[in-house]
């Protein structure tokens, strides 16, 4: 199976599956001698993982991280960085009834027409349990990050037909955390927890939208062609489980107006080149203009629930499905540091290879 790694400087593999014994990363291209904070990667692993709160899913997992190479003495060596997540809580028994059966929205089908085996336990390889590794990664990009002034910051913006409609500039970012949904108002907070709770007890599921905030980024970062910024942070936004749509800056609402009103015009102030507007979400031609960069994910309904659903076997035959196993009715609230992180995946590598440019 190709397509475990991702990056060009800064690159990370990732390996392991929802029911076997570990996941994890490894992570090539790390500088030598950054600071190793495992109290911050942790506690981002700490913002995923699962079992957290009555919102999510009840598999709990530690995520407790063992680092296994490219550290020493509290920094990084700059050789290959490994760290382990062991499965603790994995209940292969709930999926064995549903081993040839096609869960509706789910990889099972698909999975099959690729390679002709699967692992049907959780999804295997193709379940959201592998973002775990993703996470672990991206916090330690974002230590890189911080040595740019570079700063991350991701939160929900809407669960089903509830939205948040202030822009982000407007908001309290450091109260992201305050509420379960991780949403920074607290009024839409409480609205979009109710709706979660709501359909857990249905056993449905519901989508929603996670807004990201990259500020301080430098100017400079990306390429014109097919490395685009936006374009390889559209790609590390679709490669997130359940991720059906990704819009940066102005998006669709400019495919509606005009120049006049989306051009970004261009002023000096605070001893540089500035934008008057950001309407670009940071980036013009494919790279970085020192603007923050900000988009939105969308994040379809979690495809496995418990009400019963008509589908087929692996044989073609009708049946009808009651899923089991323990899923998160709406993936948004686990999903921010997931989207934090690949944001910072795509940020880091992009920096490096600008530094490596100039050398």
């Amino acid at each position: 199976m190709a397509g475990n790694s991702f990056g060009e400087v800064f690159r990370v593999t990732t390996f392991g599956e929802s029911h076997g014994e570990a996941i994890g990363v490894v992570i090539d291209g790390c500088p030598a001698g950054l600071d190793f904070d495992l109290d911050f990667i942790q506690q981002q692993m700490d913002r995923r993982r699962p079992g957290q709160s009555a919102l999510t899913t009840d598999r709990n997992e530690a995520d407790q991280i063992e680092v296994l190479s490219g550290v020493f003495d509290g920094k990084t060596t700059g050789t290959p960085l490994a760290m382990l997540l062991r499965n603790a809580d994995q209940r292969s028994a709930d999926y064995e009834a549903m081993k040839s059966v096609y869960r509706p929205s789910h990889a099972d089908f698909t999975y099959d027409a690729r390679y002709g085996f699967r692992d049907y336990r959780g999804g295997g390889r193709s379940s959201a349990r592998e973002t775990a590794a993703r996470v672990a990664a991206g916090a330690v990009a974002q230590l890189l990050l911080r040595q740019a002034g570079v700063q991350i910051q991701a939160f929900v913006s809407a669960v089903g037909p509830i939205q948040l409609n202030k822009p982000y500039t407007e908001l309290d970012l450091t109260g992201i955390d305050d509420s379960l949904v991780r949403c920074p108002d607290a009024a839409t907070a409480t609205q979009m927890e109710a709706l979660i709770t709501q359909l857990k007890a249905e056993g449905d599921s519901v989508g929603g939208v996670i807004t990201a905030v990259a500020s301080k980024v430098p100017a400079g970062l990306g390429d014109p062609v097919f490395d685009k910024l936006e374009a390889d942070l559209a790609k590390a936004m679709l490669s997130i489980n359940a991720v059906k749509g990704f819009e940066i800056g102005s998006g669709f609402a400019a495919a509606a107006g005009r120049g006049s009103q989306f051009n970004d015009a261009f002023e000096q102030r605070e001893g540089r080149v500035r934008t008057q507007s950001n309407h670009s979400g940071g980036i013009q031609g494919g790279i970085s203009n020192g603007e923050d960069i900000y988009f939105r994910v969308a994040f379809k309904p979690v495809a496995t629930i418990s009400k019963n659903q008509q589908t087929v076997t692996n044989r073609g035959e009708a049946t009808e499905l009651q899923a089991k196993g323990r899923h998160d009715p709406c993936v948004v609230p686990r999903a921010v540091p997931i989207v934090a992180a690949m944001t910072a995946l795509v940020l880091a590598d992009h920096w490096l290879r600008l530094r490596l440019a100039k050398l």
